[in-house]
């Protein structure tokens, strides 16, 4: 969908359809015929609500804002979702919001992100795909806002291509061919290098946790190594972003039910969101430094799989017990982690679909974020808040490290005791972050299936591209 912004009226474009928010007080732009729908009662200030009339040989749409007072990007995505759905049934080819008065960019942002989420469909495999719907999204405001409405396109596109590859089955998204996906990132953005080791490459470097999850499948894992030097950055240290990707999760030894073990293809989404946010940083030319790390393999159960009771060592030394073959991807993080320290990264964040137990907490509104540093989970969560990608902080506490110390190991991989189960798991990671600022952010209850107006259907929502791209882009003062 091609994007763009003027500062002509609705009507001075050659949009077919034409969008008018209705605020719940009766503030609207709205004129004409559209703003008879308000006085007959059809047209109705209840966010996402909908009223469509003719003139002037346009399509006008009002749709609800909600409380002007609680307007804000996100009611702006809710509001764009249900103007796209019914642009949609319509036939609408060139769709113009009239951009509704809103603090700052938020109406912007929220319109572009709404409509480009809720457009995004994963139908490569369907011979009968369902036609296009809106080619061109205009906006019109009194400002010029063509940056907002540039930025936010770019960053929603990279999410949206990180939902392609969470769709994307296992056969075909191998650990290999997610590396190849994102060896392209070098060759498509300026100031990005990318580079890969393979399986042997993982075992001669000592990441002894990551290659045990690796051991049980015939496809070869990836370190994804992706370096971003943005233009006119200040030289030091960069910031690490770390990835887990297992492109699929059997549960290895320790097998999973079968039911929905079809959904461990998005075990991969982490490492997805990584692979776009960098992508993000390089289109929108961020001055910033950044590593991102993503450890690839397949989780499956084998002769050569690793098996519940053996024990591991670590990139940085440490040995691990491991009592359940399902808890694989804190293992591949782990390794991650010490790399992303080995190569001067002074802040970290790893993102990961890690545990169920998150989603018990959670749900699918919050990620689960914890932390060593208060200042760094601070700045992670603010800026979470500013875009849209929520997340709850969760306590670390000696006692909840306790719990992961081994038996025979230095660690387990998993506690024997089923309580605080995200937070251990954290724990387990926290050791391998050492002093270096860390945030973990635990996205198994948002990675995919989430009931939001703008995400249609089931399948990835490619949660954490906008908080990583956010974070990146505020990390240094």
């Amino acid at each position: 969908m091609h994007i763009q912004a003027t500062t002509q009226s609705p009507l001075g474009t050659d949009a077919d359809t034409i969008a008018h928010g209705l605020f719940a007080d009766g503030q609207t732009s709205a004129e004409g015929a559209a703003s008879e729908l308000i006085r007959s009662g059809e047209a109705r200030g209840k966010l996402g609500s909908l009223a469509v009339t003719h003139d002037q040989g346009r399509r006008f749409v009002l749709v609800g804002l909600g409380d002007r007072a609680g307007f804000g990007a996100e009611q702006a995505r809710v509001a764009a979702a249900a103007v796209d759905g019914r642009a949609r049934e319509l036939g609408a080819e060139a769709l113009c919001w009239r951009v509704p008065a809103a603090p700052g960019e938020a109406a912007v942002t929220g319109i572009v992100e709404g409509t480009l989420l809720h457009a995004y469909r994963f139908d490569r495999y369907k011979a009968d795909a369902e036609a296009r719907g809106v080619e061109r999204l205009i906006l019109s405001a009194e400002q010029d806002v063509s940056e907002a409405a540039r930025q936010a396109a770019v960053v929603t596109a990279a999410q949206n291509r990180a939902r392609d590859l969470g769709n994307t089955p296992a056969n075909d998204l191998t650990p290999t061919a997610l590396a190849d996906y994102a060896a392209q990132l070098g060759e498509r953005h300026e100031g990005v290098t990318v580079s890969t080791l393979d399986g042997a490459q993982i075992r001669e470097l000592g990441m002894g946790a990551f290659a045990a999850v690796a051991q049980g499948s015939a496809q070869d894992a990836r370190l994804i190594r992706i370096e971003y030097n943005g233009p006119g950055a200040a030289s030091g240290a960069p910031l690490g972003l770390i990835g887990k990707a297992i492109t699929f999760d059997s549960g290895g030894l320790s097998l999973k039910t079968s039911r929905d073990m079809d959904e461990m293809k998005f075990d991969m989404c982490g490492g997805a969101a990584v692979i776009e946010a960098i992508a993000a940083l390089a289109e929108l030319r961020v001055p910033v430094r950044v590593l991102g790390v993503v450890g690839a393999t397949e989780n499956l159960p084998s002769g050569t799989a690793v098996k519940p009771g053996d024990i591991v060592r670590a990139l940085d030394g440490t040995t691990i017990e491991i009592d359940n073959t399902d808890a694989e991807g804190r293992l591949v993080l782990a390794d991650c982690i010490c790399y992303a320290r080995g190569e001067g990264c002074d802040r970290l964040v790893d993102i990961a679909t890690l545990t169920g137990a998150v989603v018990v907490a959670l749900g699918s509104t919050y990620a689960g974020l914890m932390s060593n540093d208060d200042d760094w989970a601070e700045r992670v969560h603010a800026a979470g808040a500013r875009v849209g990608d929520a997340v709850w902080r969760l306590p670390l506490h000696p006692d909840y490290a306790r719990l992961m110390d081994g038996r025979y190991a230095q660690l387990t991989n998993r506690g024997r005791k089923r309580e605080a189960m995200a937070i251990t798991a954290a724990e387990f990671l926290h050791h391998f972050s050492g002093d270096v600022p860390w945030a973990h952010v635990d996205i198994a209850g948002t990675a995919w299936d989430v009931s939001r107006p703008y995400f249609t259907g089931h399948g990835a929502t490619g949660y954490g591209v906008r908080l990583l791209v956010e974070t990146a882009r505020t990390v240094r003062p």
